[in-house]
């Protein structure tokens, strides 16, 4: 008898995933441009990250830890970020992405807030405001991905499931997102005598592929790999930002 061959993601293999994907992606930008194979690649990154933001808020032993150890690490990747996105110290229009996700958990709070004190008005009225409040702290706050990438957070905190109406909702509200609201840069292509455009950005929707082969499982799990997934952010980005000066 066969049997069946299932591929699983664990919360290591995704980490990891999205971790090289987005050094592809910062490689792109700093030392290597016009590799654009790079950038297309690194669009996966972040709707993974955004997605393990959200299953790190449900399986935290200690959310105010989470919390703060999210804060302390984006405190120590500013100058870093700073280095590579506006090559100075101080970079005040454009903030790295660990105070975006930092949004997005605020946003889950009071959304799961609204729950413990049930009531589906009040929380189809929390849930509304939350999205404003995305959209206001992501635009006034210059994070990276801005008001967009905090909505990326909330989509897979609203749709979180396996059942066939969360694959869908991840799905559609990721291709608004990332095609009509982010856009940006377009390749042309050829297709049947017709002129079509290819978004970049679009690119992320492929993140859904390792992101649905997940079911929970955390994978090898110990202190120094939680620090290693936290500080390869700032130290990747201080090693590219200095290399890139130099």
């Amino acid at each position: 008898m066969k049997k069946k061959v299932c591929i699983e993601m664990t919360s290591m293999s995704l980490h990891i995933m999205a971790m090289v994907f987005m050094l592809c992606d910062h490689l792109w930008a700093t030392v290597v441009p016009g590799n654009d194979w790079l950038t297309c690649v690194g669009r996966v990154a972040y709707p993974i990250f955004a997605f393990m933001i959200v299953e790190g808020y449900f399986h935290t032993h200690n959310l105010k830890k989470y919390v703060m150890r999210l804060l302390m690490w984006a405190v120590i990747s500013e100058i870093p970020f700073n280095l590579v996105m506006g090559s100075r110290f101080f970079y005040p229009i454009h903030q790295n992405v660990l105070w975006t996700f930092l949004i997005g958990i605020l946003c889950i709070y009071i959304n799961e807030r609204a729950k413990e004190k049930g009531g589906v008005v009040r929380r189809g009225l929390v849930g509304g405001a939350s999205v404003v409040l995305a959209f206001v702290l992501g635009l006034v706050g210059f994070v990276d991905y801005n008001y967009a990438g905090v909505l990326m957070v909330l989509v897979f905190y609203f749709f979180r499931g396996r059942k066939w109406w969360n694959f869908l909702g991840q799905a559609l509200l990721l291709w608004y997102i990332n095609v009509e609201m982010l856009s940006g840069y377009a390749y042309e292509v050829q297709l049947f005598g017709e002129t079509h455009f290819i978004v970049r950005q679009g690119f992320a929707l492929f993140a859904l592929i390792p992101i649905w082969l997940y079911r929970g499982k955390q994978g090898p799990h110990n202190k120094a790999l939680q620090y290693f997934y936290y500080a390869f952010y700032p130290a990747h980005l201080l090693v590219l930002g200095l290399v890139r000066m130099v």
